[in-house]
């Protein structure tokens, strides 16, 4: 597996890491030992990136996290923090801060975080020098070995980025969300800021095996979210209606080179990107922990078959996204 310098931590990463929200909640059911089996697949695939949150089942997916650590060195672990209460920026102290990260060194079982980062904020806390004091008081008093912030829209990571302090963004990058390539990662590039791409198979449209019919457990957010009613709809498909989103996936598979799947093409998509730090795809199997983990090892997609995944966009999604984050 390819390992990449993760910004200004000294860190590095594997370029395609693990993401966990669904260890915790919001895709369906994960049970324990499926959840442990899946970090074991990721990991023993190369994986060394793993992200998380506190606010993952509540804590579920930091705290299976925790258990698997202690039988396995050599990880880096980024969590979240800062949607277990009210959106309010007045929220954000340092106060708030110390026990939320308390909190989920708890859960982790460590006595200092790798990576801390703000969880999509109310807008105006990236712009608050108060905010970034207090994670620097975090860093120093050696809670936190670095901070960064995961976002909705371009304008916050390029306001983030302009922070000396912040170690990556987290941001949804994918085949059909393709507004970061214009000034996010040269920005990131320059400023020598790590990118966590998020949302790489947009939901799992992109793995091309959703059909019209296709049902998703009520406490799947794809089920419950597809016009924003609990969280930004942008984590929900890329922001893509379902329909369309189905007709362009079609029209992604039908693009990939034959010694991948859809899935893998997607994600061979986004590493190949200038400033990709590392991609974190989820995994609901172990199967699919280790067919993800296997990208990195396919070759890069061909200058032909960027240029029509580009034109898809275009003609297909660029109306309905690239002017909303």
């Amino acid at each position: 597996m390819e390992q990449r310098a993760f910004g200004r931590t000294g860190r590095s990463a594997s370029v395609v890491g693990l993401g966990t929200w669904q260890l915790g909640a919001d895709w369906g059911a994960v049970d324990e030992s499926d959840a442990l089996a899946i970090l074991e697949a990721a990991v023993a695939s190369g994986v060394t990136f793993l992200d998380t949150a506190d606010v993952y089942g509540d804590g579920r997916s930091e705290r299976l996290i925790g258990r698997f650590l202690r039988g396995h060195d050599g990880l880096t672990v980024a969590t979240k923090m800062g949607r277990r209460g009210p959106q309010d920026p007045a929220e954000f102290t340092l106060k708030s801060f110390v026990e939320w990260t308390d909190r989920s060194r708890a859960n982790l079982g460590v006595d200092r975080l790798d990576l801390v980062q703000l969880h999509c904020p109310p807008t105006p806390v990236f712009d608050t020098d108060e905010v970034y004091d207090a994670l620097d008081t975090l860093v120093r008093e050696e809670r936190i070995a670095a901070y960064g912030v995961s976002v909705e829209t371009c304008d916050e990571a390029l306001a983030a980025i302009a922070r000396p302090g912040v170690a990556s963004v987290q941001i949804i990058l994918n085949a059909f969300r393709r507004k970061p390539l214009e000034r996010v990662l040269p920005a990131a590039r320059a400023a020598g800021v790590a990118i966590i791409a998020r949302v790489p198979l947009a939901s799992g449209l992109l793995s091309g095996r959703f059909r019209p019919d296709t049902v998703f457990a009520a406490d799947d957010h794809r089920a419950y979210n597809r016009h924003g009613e609990a969280f930004d709809v942008g984590e929900t498909f890329s922001g893509v209606d379902y329909a369309t989103g189905l007709e362009a996936a079609a029209e992604f598979a039908a693009l990939t080179p034959p010694e991948m799947t859809p899935a893998q093409a997607a994600l061979r998509w986004v590493i190949q990107q200038p400033g990709v730090t590392t991609v974190i795809p989820g995994a609901s199997t172990a199967d699919q922990a280790r067919a993800n983990a296997e990208t990195a090892t396919l070759p890069s997609l061909p200058p032909g078959t960027l240029t029509a995944i580009e034109n898809l966009y275009d003609h297909r999604i660029r109306s309905q996204v690239h002017h909303r984050w």
